[in-house]
């Protein structure tokens, strides 16, 4: 059996509970998988913004859900308003990426559109129809994330409704086994599918290991899911070896087991 990441060590950054698939992925390849969440999702600071959006959810002409996060939190809140899915009967669904549609439709719906591209930016360009005087309401996460479809659908006309649906903050301890491997030297990749995991990355071997945590790294190799992520490990951590060619998480998995696959071959 072929197996190209055996005798890897590999640090999953993704929020506790999100990672189980995606480690499990990568053990099928012969690697060795230390969870460190670098992400805790938490609901927002405040539902007012959402709960006055929902009491008015007839008024919009599309509902827009970038992750599957977006899904879980609005849809649960929307339960909890005393609404149910039918209350969208008027309302058509785009959404970002195969993993989000695919969570849209564990709730029985399906999404009207999904870009061609796993990327926000990806939504603007190949919207199915003019924006121009549509009513968009967008549930997203309350602070950090990209404005590019706020201000892209703004410019082309349409009136944006943004709404905290949840919060991805650090976790306050970071996770003693992984950094314990870290501080051992053996590590040989962590993996990134977003820009704020290696913000608090950063920020929790900062707290566990000083300020000298960027030299117990110089032998690990980083891996982004695309080329944001990949901006922000070059702005912090100096460089990123892997970037997916697909921007989902099968794809950063398959950059991962293609690089090591290119070094076993050489």
């Amino acid at each position: 059996m072929n197996l190209p990441l055996f005798n890897k060590t590999i640090i999953v950054t993704r929020a506790a509970g999100q990672s189980s698939q995606f480690a499990y992925s990568l053990q099928n390849y012969g690697a060795s998988v230390l969870e460190m969440p670098t992400i805790e999702i938490v609901p927002p600071s405040s539902w007012a913004g959402l709960d006055q959006a929902i009491a008015k959810i007839n008024e919009f002409d599309w509902l827009i859900l970038t992750s599957t996060n977006a899904v879980d939190y609005f849809f649960e809140r929307l339960g909890s308003q005393l609404q149910d899915v039918r209350g969208l009967s008027g309302i058509k669904i785009a959404v970002v990426g195969e993993k989000t549609a695919q969570r849209l439709r564990q709730r029985g719906l399906q999404p009207d559109f999904i870009p061609p591209d796993f990327v926000a930016d990806s939504m603007v360009i190949n919207f199915p129809v003019s924006v121009e005087g549509k009513k968009i309401l967008f549930p997203r996460v309350e602070t950090g994330g990209r404005d590019v479809l706020v201000r892209a659908f703004s410019d082309r006309g349409a009136i944006v409704t943004e709404v905290a649906a949840y919060q991805s903050t650090c976790p306050r301890i970071p996770d003693a086994t992984a950094i314990a491997a870290i501080q051992a030297h053996k590590v040989d990749i962590v993996t990134f599918a977003s820009s704020k995991t290696v913000k608090h990355f950063c920020e929790l071997l900062q707290k566990a290991i000083g300020d000298n945590w960027s030299q117990h790294l110089e032998k690990v190799r980083f891996a982004s899911i695309g080329p944001q992520t990949s901006k922000t490990c070059r702005a912090l951590l100096g460089r990123v070896e892997i970037e997916a060619e697909e921007f989902t998480l099968e794809g950063l998995i398959q950059a991962v087991v293609r690089s090591a696959s290119l070094k076993m071959d050489t």
